[in-house]
């Protein structure tokens, strides 16, 4: 890692852009004009991103409307005059020690002398007329080397446009990992046809480039570029092979990134012929209408000297004149020129909508991105858009407050709608943290009974604060959840928020987040980074009938779905395919492919420095005389563990030297031993019983791997494990441990033993599961009291606790990742497969999910878009799902599922959203509930079920007798429990016919 990037900060950003792209934007600079709610949005997303520089350009003083969208502006900064650059100035630092942050109060006009923006990589206006825009554009391409964007957000509509010159080189279009693919056969003809081994599709594009390694027989394809033509899933074209060698057998083949260049056209050209992309946020409607709308729009502004005032009739008239006018004088005329939204511009393009500034604030900062590193395919060339569905009918307040510009885009109903929100959000990570901020600047629960209510139970780290931007360094430690609510209401002191550190789940439904709690919410969020939570969040919605907002990012993707109550179906309708599992085989003979190399160690990690002293001491907290624990033994009484204790006792370190001792005794039984006893149970010349050779593609025959001090991922291994070994039992280490030296003179003293070849089954087949325990040998009682008297004296009789590891990828001093790292990589040269970098192996090792901020501005905008619409009472057609990749770009809008109805065969029709009810006192018992559901719903009980309990099953000869039992008595709810949901299957007409299950069904106990 160059010295410019700090891993621990940009972790999950360097997944996402990679350690070149970081770098080359680590040496740029950039330009943004214009402080305004998105010019801050573009700015707070460039500075996470961690540009060396970022100059802010505007003389404008901060007025009370710019903190309706400007959350860097206070109410203190407005009342002294502040001028907003400089007002934004020392919070922008605040958010990265790596970014320099400069100002320019002077004004950016027509007659602005521009050269001082020669010193840009790229610059980005904001808030700019048409004809300077012209003018910073012109003078951008002069220059050839300063990539232009300009970006704008008028009322529900936005603009945004890039143009990066003439000559701009991007070096992947797409950010995806390059994919491999094992090869079963190569033909010999023009064009030769590439067949991948059986069940494994190769996940290529027709037109992607690919090159070869590690085949055999055809040989001249190694190291060979080709461009592919897919056949299927399982096949491809490449190039002539009809002249080489016969293919016989191995190979893979590899996917490599081209760089492409790419050619724009300047803003005036493109304002005559425009390239757009995108025309509605939430609904298909012709681009060239928005297009000509502002473009009326920024010429009303040059004729009069200003903006149309806000929800003017007359100005309304004027710009639809003028629209007519521009198009009539077009070379590509709009057909169909729609008034109503040509009126809607005019009417709230002084109104600033601020999770309309987070999209946009969000694409643009990842546009700015893609200019300065040529990693992702740029916009080409515009988005022009707008949000037809929050908007206003008619302008019913001339309050002049903070609230003004989104009351000129939303109208009154609506703000008072979100000022006595009640609203429940489920994590402050990267997308709570910006949800939280739009939810200050809208307003919400500023007014009784409104209240935001989040929960989180995690801490502050630092890599948080590169995508989580409510926190600073100040806060590591800290908790998520106060201190996120704290710096929340900085940005607007009036909302009322309620922080709590409880996880979600069983375990506080009934004292915390109960029922009750759920039903005093109006919406319920979703701001979770887990599958699991997202399930249980959803049931819980389901079972109290709440709206949900779910969202999700990784990397440059993310996704929306809108959830409303008997309307759509709900997040856990759709199941996600589960991930296949590695086969433990691959995973312990045969790993292929780097992925495999770092979960075995991942699992060696586990199993030596957490599980085993884990094992150790809950063996001797449960068996603390360790005298009467031998006499047991060699009584011949078996204890439980005693073995598995006993063999760590018998090779447990007392010092450093013990410790590099065993360290390097694992490197030989890892990495050479195993390799030997593979290859005796499987030569080289093994034949399957078909005559095809065992060592075939995917499978690779190991290479014993001989120790070499003088190798670095030698010594590397050795002393992260020894480390690991001394960390677990509490041994010290001296600063002259690590060194080369003290380490060597250790090693020379080793006694390493020859292999011998074990009667060991070696396991091939891909279905078999992990066995329970994997350690094997003949102790016996009497063995293991052996060994652990002779640890017991060894120790002094002092059975001391060892300590745990538990995994942490992100502490570079705990030599974790060390070891993950070095294991990997020397079991993939035993295998003959491509050594990965630390950055790659503790992405893989910790699970991590790549992560940046543009993505997360611009999804937690779309959510509160969301927001605002179930407000609404939007019908479904309104509202929208989405998936969006900032990477292509691409935003992918959906109309969200409708809810499944269900008939019964009684012609009862219910849905997931529905639960039926029985209301019943101490005394009734399970037959009289089965009655009841009879006399009030028409249907026979089959089965009744409470969660995971089965209550009531006919065939179970016990059930029966439960029939004249209470329900207090069957069920046994907790003491503060009034009432339970239980499912329940029904019993159709007809012999043969199948239970049918209905709705839950809510018991109250009528305490």
């Amino acid at each position: 890692m160059a010295e410019l990037i700090d891993d621990a900060l940009y972790s999950r950003q360097l997944y996402v852009l990679g350690d070149g792209a970081m770098q080359r934007m680590a040496k740029s600079s950039v330009l943004i004009c214009g402080m305004g709610g998105l010019g801050v949005e573009i700015a707070k997303n460039v500075v996470l991103a961690g540009v060396k520089s970022l100059t802010i350009q505007d003389d404008r003083k901060a007025s009370v409307a710019d903190l309706n969208s400007q959350f860097f502006i206070t109410e203190e900064d407005v009342a002294r005059g502040a001028k907003r650059a400089e007002a934004s100035r020392n919070r922008l630092a605040d958010l990265n020690p790596y970014v320099s942050i400069e100002v320019r109060n002077d004004p950016l006009d027509m007659t602005s002398d521009l050269t001082y923006m020669a010193g840009y990589q790229c610059v980005i206006l904001t808030e700019c007329s048409l004809d300077l825009q012209l003018k910073v554009n012109a003078f951008c391409r002069q220059q050839s080397t300063i990539r232009f964007i300009s970006a704008d957000v008028f009322g529900v509509f936005a603009s945004l446009f890039c143009d990066f010159g003439d000559d701009f080189e991007v070096v992947d279009t797409n950010g995806e990992e390059c994919k491999d693919a094992f090869i079963h056969s190569i033909s010999k003809e023009n064009p030769g046809l590439v067949t991948c081994l059986e069940n494994r599709m190769h996940g290529f594009e027709t037109g992607d480039t690919v090159t070869f390694k590690e085949v055999k027989g055809m040989t001249a394809l190694n190291g060979t570029q080709c461009n592919i033509r897919v056949v299927s899933p399982f096949a491809f074209t490449i190039c002539d092979t009809s002249e080489f060698s016969e293919y016989t057998d191995g190979g893979i083949c590899s996917q490599v990134k081209i760089p492409q260049r790419m050619s724009f056209n300047s803003l005036s050209t493109e304002l005559n012929t425009p390239s757009l992309l995108l025309a509605d946020l939430s609904k298909t409607e012709s681009p060239a209408n928005i297009h000509l709308g502002l473009c009326a729009m920024h010429s009303f502004a040059s004729q009069s000297g200003r903006l149309p005032h806000a929800w003017s009739a007359e100005d309304a008239d004027s710009l639809v004149l003028i629209a007519k006018e521009i198009n009539q004088n077009s070379a590509e005329k709009v057909e169909n020129v729609n008034e109503s939204l040509l009126r809607n511009i005019s009417l709230t393009c002084r109104g600033c909508l601020p999770p309309l500034c987070a999209v946009v604030g969000g694409i643009a900062a990842q546009e700015t991105l893609k200019a300065l590193t040529g990693k992702f395919s740029p916009l080409r060339q515009w988005v022009r858009a707008r949000l037809c569905q929050v908007a206003a009918q008619h302008n019913l307040s001339s309050a002049d407050d903070r609230y003004n510009p989104l009351r000129i885009c939303v109208g009154d109903e609506l703000c008072q709608q979100l000022a006595n929100l009640r609203l429940f959000m489920v994590g402050c990570g990267a997308i709570g943290c910006e949800m939280l901020k739009n939810y200050a600047l809208l307003g919400v629960a500023s007014s009784p009974p409104g209240v935001i209510t989040i929960t989180d139970n995690d801490i502050i780290e630092k890599s948080n604060l590169n995508r989580q931007f409510l926190f600073r360094p100040h806060h590591i430690r800290q908790a998520k959840s106060t201190t996120a609510a704290a710096s929340t209401t900085q940005i607007n002191p009036g909302i009322s928020i309620e922080a709590h550190q409880h996880k979600v789940g069983p375990q506080t439904e009934a004292s915390v987040f109960t029922d009750a709690f759920f039903q005093q919410q109006h919406l319920v969020v979703n701001a979770l980074d887990n599958l699991e939570a997202r399930r249980y969040m959803d049931s819980r919605c389901v079972t109290n009938q709440r709206p949900l907002l779910e969202s999700g990012t990784m990397g440059s993707k993310g996704h929306v779905q809108v959830i409303v109550p008997h309307l759509t179906e709900s997040y856990s309708s759709q199941r996600d395919p589960p991930d296949e599992d590695i086969p433990y085989c691959t995973l312990k003979s045969f790993p292929a492919q780097i992925e495999h190399c770092i979960q075995w160690a991942r699992d060696k990690f586990e199993s030596s420095f957490s599980q085993k002293p884990a094992l150790f001491n809950k063996f001797w907290s449960e068996h603390p005389d360790s005298d009467a624990l031998i006499a047991r033994l060699k009584g011949g009484q078996a204890v439980e563990g005693s073995f598995q204790t006993a063999r760590i006792m018998r090779s447990r370190p007392l010092t450093w030297p013990d410790c590099v001792q065993m360290a390097r005794l694992k490197f030989n039984k890892y990495f050479n031993h195993r390799a030997k006893q593979l290859l005796h149970a499987f030569p080289l010349d093994t034949k399957l019983q078909d005559g095809t050779a065992f060592w075939a593609s995917p499978k690779r025959p190991p290479m014993p791997v001989e120790f070499d001090v003088s190798c670095t991922l030698h010594r590397d291994f050795v002393f992260a494990c020894a480390k690991m070994y001394a960390c677990v039992n509490n041994i010290d280490i001296s600063p002259d441990d690590s060194s080369v030296e003290s380490l060597s003179a250790i090693l020379r003293s080793v006694n390493v033993p020859e292999f011998t070849p074990r009667n060991k089954k070696i396991v091939t087949d891909e279905s078999a599961k992990k066995p329970e325990d994997e350690e094997t040998g003949d102790d016996s009682d009497a063995v293991a009291a052996q060994h652990i008297e002779e640890a017991s004296r060894r120790h002094g009789g002092q059975m001391s606790a060892m300590k745990p590891a538990e995994f942490e990828k992100d502490d570079d001093l705990n030599g974790h990742m060390d070891f993950i790292t070095s294991a990997s990589n020397l079991r993939a040269a035993m295998y003959n497969i491509e050594a990965v970098d630390r950055l790659k192996a503790k992405r893989i090792a910790g699970r991590i999910v790549p992560a940046i901020a543009t993505t997360t501005a611009a999804v937690a905008g779309l959510v509160t878009v969301e927001l605002l619409k179930i407000l609404k009472q939007a019908p479904i057609e309104h509202l929208k799902n989405c998936f969006l990749n900032l990477a292509l770009p691409t935003c992918i809008f959906s109309e969200p599922g409708p809810v499944e109805k269900t008939t019964l065969h009684n012609g009862v029709s219910f849905t997931i959203w529905d639960h039926w009810e029985i209301r019943g006192n101490k005394e009734m018992t399970l037959q009289q509930f089965i009655l009841a559901i009879k006399e009030k719903y028409g249907l026979n009980v089959a089965i009744v079920v409470h969660k995971v309990k089965m209550i009531y099953v006919p065939l179970m000869p016990t059930h029966k007798k439960r029939l004249p039992q209470t329900m207090l008595k069957v069920i046994k709810p907790p003491a503060n429990k009034k009432y339970v949901d239980l499912e329940i299957a029904y019993t159709p007409p007809g012999v043969d016919a199948e239970d049918e299950m209905g709705p839950s069904v809510r018991y109250h106990f009528g305490l």
